[in-house]
């Protein structure tokens, strides 16, 4: 078996470049493998959780929310982000009450998500949500989106279609649709 090459990049040193709300950028000088230095900019984020809702008639819950950095509206899954020293699960469980109303029975971990490496240390964590009961949802202030329900096989198509963009809810239908196939097939 052919040894692996060591590609660990070390911290040399490091600047904030801005310390927002949410979001850290940072500049780092890094020793490469090689021994020669370079730079790497990146951005910190708390982390998110996106939650498959899954009612009892086979929809999936959907939002429609605008999104600034691109200026467009998005279909997307409920998700949220992490609040310091949270659960995983507690945020989407949150999540999906302040953003839809719901509140799930039953919760399965499907996997992870790291939607931009290249620039960022986001994590996303991907639950399927079942066993839904509807009551009222309590946006946060500055919060506005339209929530809705469509069929899975809906969902998958308006993937294939262009209609849903957003990487985290894709991988999220991807995986969910995964483990429901295992679960009934």
């Amino acid at each position: 078996m052919k040894k692996k090459i060591d590609l660990t990049e070390h911290c040399v040193s490091s600047a904030t470049l801005a310390d927002g709300n949410m979001l850290t950028a940072k500049r780092d000088t890094v020793r490469l493998p090689d021994g020669s230095e370079s730079y790497r900019e990146y951005v910190l984020h708390p982390g998110a959780v996106v939650i498959v809702a899954l009612l009892p008639n086979g929809h999936l819950v959907l939002e429609r929310q605008f999104r600034y950095p691109l200026h467009q509206t998005f279909i997307e899954l409920p998700a949220g982000k992490i609040d310091p020293n949270e659960d995983v699960l507690v945020t989407g469980k949150r999540e999906l009450l302040e953003e839809t109303g719901y509140i799930a029975d039953d919760w399965v971990k499907l996997g992870i998500q790291h939607p931009c490496i290249g620039y960022s240390n986001e994590v996303i964590h991907i639950y399927l949500a079942t066993g839904l009961t509807a009551g009222q949802h309590a946006l946060d202030d500055g919060e506005f989106l339209e929530v809705f329900d469509v069929s899975f096989d809906a969902c998958l198509e308006m993937v294939l279609s262009g209609e849903i963009t957003d990487s985290k809810t894709i991988t999220a239908l991807f995986l969910a649709e995964k483990y429901l196939a295992q679960q009934h097939g």
